[in-house]
């Protein structure tokens, strides 16, 4: 790998973009160690899954930033961002990535809210006297 490859990840409204070269295994998020960013071990795993799937733990730097979105949200779109880095590292992690399901963009998002209803199917609380 000559120099730095990057990528785009994305769930439900978070963004993140990953900045990945050679190295150590040093992941940041936003600035901060990963583990401090994401303090919740569940998130923390779905931040190493594409590395841990392609036995790459600790071959790469990988520089993210993410904005938008809660933490469940960064950490997924995270998970995609890496992914896709990684295929552009080496085309032959492709199939190992997908048959985990880390190359399939999760598209659900929240459904925006209708006129006349307390949100989107919720209607207001209805009263007969």
């Amino acid at each position: 790998m000559e120099k730095q490859k990057n990528a785009v990840g994305r769930r439900k409204e978070a963004v993140a973009r990953v900045y990945m070269s050679k190295g150590s295994g040093n992941i940041t998020v936003n600035e901060r160690e990963y583990k401090e960013y994401f303090p919740i071990m569940y998130l923390q795993n779905q931040v190493e899954m594409p590395l841990k799937t392609i036995e790459a733990t600790g071959t790469f730097d990988i520089v993210i930033n993410v904005q938008g979105g809660g933490p469940k949200g960064q950490a997924e779109a995270i998970k995609m961002a890496i992914s896709r880095a990684l295929c552009e590292v080496n085309p032959e992690y492709r199939p190992t990535l997908k048959k985990e399901g880390l190359m399939t963009r999760d598209s659900r998002s929240v459904e925006r809210k209708k006129f006349g209803k307390a949100k989107a199917r919720r209607s207001f609380q209805f009263s007969k006297r």
